[in-house]
């Protein structure tokens, strides 16, 4: 498959989705993001995600070394990313943080109890012949 970052942090029902999103698939490896509290309250077998503390406060210097953390640790070239918990500062050091390493972004989430991925080019990229004479 490929690896799984999410963040895990505040915002109503944001555990269960990280949750679901772990079982959803075969992960190459999964990487948690987590706020103080969840750090310390998130309970998962260390085997099976990585568990990283992610203040707000120092968002700046946290995303210096997620940067260097992502590029020397994910050997893919994109990640699986949601960010469904978390504030959009975090968001923001966070995915900087990966485009800074150089990956690829797969925006998941789980929708019905299904993993979905928010396609970025969902529409046809070239117009049909037809299509032309709206241009």
């Amino acid at each position: 498959m490929v690896t799984l970052v999410a963040q895990l942090s505040s915002g109503k029902g944001s555990w269960a989705q990280v949750t679901s999103l772990i079982k959803a698939a075969k992960w190459d490896a999964i990487y948690l993001l987590c706020n103080e509290y969840s750090y310390k309250n998130f309970d998962i077998d260390p085997k099976a995600a990585i568990k990283i503390a992610f203040d707000e406060n120092k968002a700046f210097e946290n995303y210096e070394k997620l940067a260097k953390f992502f590029k020397t640790s994910i050997k893919d070239f994109e990640v699986a990313l949601n960010i469904s918990s978390g504030t959009g500062l975090e968001h923001m050091a966070i995915i900087s943080a990966m485009l800074k390493a150089g990956l690829g972004l797969r925006f998941v989430t789980m929708h019905l109890g299904e993993l979905k991925e928010f396609e970025l080019l969902n529409e046809k990229y070239i117009p049909e012949e037809n299509d032309n004479d709206e241009l």
